[in-house]
């Protein structure tokens, strides 16, 4: 089987390094600090934005899948060598560049999101965001290296913990028969992308020509509000219905005053106050994969962290 580089090892790293590895691949896993091996995986410490070091990590892969991130905060300072540092190293190598991207690269719209919508963000984070896949996109225009990219909503299901807005926030309390508190309107129609969905995305275009050059979306069931996913989850759980309140605008600025990732979460505060509903049917039909049914989603990630609290506990 041919050598997969994944970039990072949180969440979607970290899955799409063991499926990787479930299909018999060889995975190298690179991260700054590395960490001890695991069947199937090896574990390399190598600062990714150091495009020497990367590209003889990444020597002999087929594939390299990007799944790593910057601190929320550093996004603007950090983000572009390290895109650079990838794409350095995907021209060197000749590997197939798989790139796991958002949806902040749009900005605000009107209507469902869709591949075809202008990259037309105005903060921050997504013209930071936005500018990553234009550089490998041109890139690949010039024959000079092979990219894709998938892009996903906001990551739910096991392995999602301190960064999902359906996780540590919310499900260790509602197992508790605790109310919980969401960012925005809790009604408002909301994408969520389901962690091994979006891990099979990523390896199936790796080895699909047909999907290089351009994004997609990762396969998302139809979109659910934040009170509906949270009725589910406890309705699986057993403990009943919870209460689910909106944090008001004064309660978050008042945390911006001490949390670097709420400040930072203003930026996308628009994601949670209005609808904001994916389109993956141009994945759908193009490819195999498709986003597993919601009642499966839910209690896989309920059995989850209940084992997870169990062996914290």
């Amino acid at each position: 089987m041919n050598l997969h580089v994944v970039i990072g090892f949180g969440p979607a790293g970290a899955a799409t390094a063991r499926l990787l590895a479930g299909q018999g691949h060889s995975v190298r896993v690179v991260t700054t600090s590395g960490r001890s091996p695991e069947p199937g995986i090896e574990h390399v410490a190598c600062d990714a934005s150091d495009a020497e070091r990367l590209t003889a990590a990444v020597r002999g892969a087929t594939a390299i899948h990007h799944c790593a991130a910057p601190p929320y905060h550093r996004w603007a300072d950090a983000w572009p060598p390290l895109a650079s540092s990838v794409c350095a190293a995907a021209e060197a190598t000749g590997a197939v560049l798989v790139m796991l991207g958002n949806l902040y690269g749009y900005g605000p719209v009107d209507g469902p999101l869709t591949e075809e919508l202008p990259l037309a963000a105005t903060g921050r984070k997504g013209r930071v965001r936005a500018a990553v896949w234009e550089q490998a996109r041109k890139l690949h225009e010039q024959g000079r290296i092979k990219a894709v990219e998938v892009r996903a909503s906001d990551f739910f299901g096991p392995g999602v913990t301190d960064g999902g807005h359906l996780a540590a926030r919310v499900v260790p309390r509602l197992l508790r028969g605790k109310p919980v508190s969401a960012l925005g309107d809790p009604d408002a129609p909301h994408s969520w992308s389901y962690l091994p969905d979006v891990a099979r995305a990523l390896v199936e275009v790796a080895g699909d020509e047909r999907s290089w050059g351009r994004a997609w979306h990762a396969p998302t069931e139809p979109a659910l509000s934040t009170r509906q996913m949270v009725e589910r989850l406890a309705a699986a759980s057993g403990t009943g219905p919870v209460a689910v309140r909106g944090l008001s605008p004064a309660v978050l600025g008042v945390a911006s005053l001490f949390s670097p990732l709420v400040r930072e979460l203003k930026e996308i505060r628009y994601q949670f106050d209005r609808p904001f509903v994916v389109d993956s049917s141009a994945y759908e039909a193009a490819f195999a994969v498709r986003a597993t049914p919601v009642d499966e989603q839910v209690e896989a990630t309920v059995e989850w962290w209940r084992e997870r609290l169990a062996t914290t506990a």
